[in-house]
C-alpha cells in the first residue's frame, strides 16, 4: 500500500520537483506551501507521515509541529531545513520529531524515513485500537 504523505514547504517549486519523485516511488503526496493548512489538513485527511520545512515565513515548522502533535500524537513528523542546528534539533526531537534532514535531502534517505515513519504510525495506531477493544471487553460483565 502507498504511503499517504503531507508535504509541506513555502518553496513551491522544491514542493512540486519533491513531490513528483515522491510519487515516481509510489507515493500518494499532498502538497501545501503554509504550515498553518497543516493543521487544516489533518482535520479532514490521515497521513502516514508528515514532512515539514522547518523555517516558513507563516509559522516555523517546530510550532507547526507542537501544534500537529497536540493534535494527533499519533502523526509522524520528518522535518526538513537549509539551516539546521543542533538546538533546533535537539527541540525538534524532544517535540516528537521522528527525523531532522538537511536540504538538499537524498531521496533515498528521505524514502526510508518515510517508510519507518509509516510503519511506526501503523504500530501506534494498533496498540491505540487494542487498547480501546481491552477497555471495551473489560467493561462488559461477560
Amino acid at each position: 500500500m502507498a504511503e499517504k504523505i503531507l508535504l509541506v514547504d513555502d518553496e513551491k517549486d522544491f514542493v512540486d520537483t519533491l513531490a513528483e519523485r515522491m510519487r515516481t516511488r509510489g507515493m500518494n503526496v499532498t502538497t501545501s506551501t503554509s504550515a498553518k493548512d497543516v493543521l487544516e489538513n489533518i482535520d479532514v485527511e490521515s497521513f502516514d507521515a508528515i514532512v515539514l520545512d522547518l523555517q516558513m515565513p507563516d509559522m516555523d515548522g517546530i510550532e507547526a509541529l507542537r501544534l500537529i502533535r497536540a493534535k494527533n500524537p499519533n502523526l509522524q513528523v520528518i522535518l526538513l531545513t537549509g539551516h539546521a542546528t543542533v538546538e533546533k534539533g535537539v527541540e525538534a526531537m524532544k517535540l516528537g520529531a521522528l527525523d531532522l534532514l538537511e536540504k538538499p535531502t537524498d531521496i533515498e534517505t528521505l524514502t526510508e524515513k518515510i517508510k519507518k515513519a509509516s510503519a511506526k504510525k501503523m504500530m501506534l495506531v494498533q496498540e491505540e485500537t487494542a487498547g480501546k477493544i481491552k477497555d471495551i471487553i473489560g467493561g462488559k460483565g461477560w
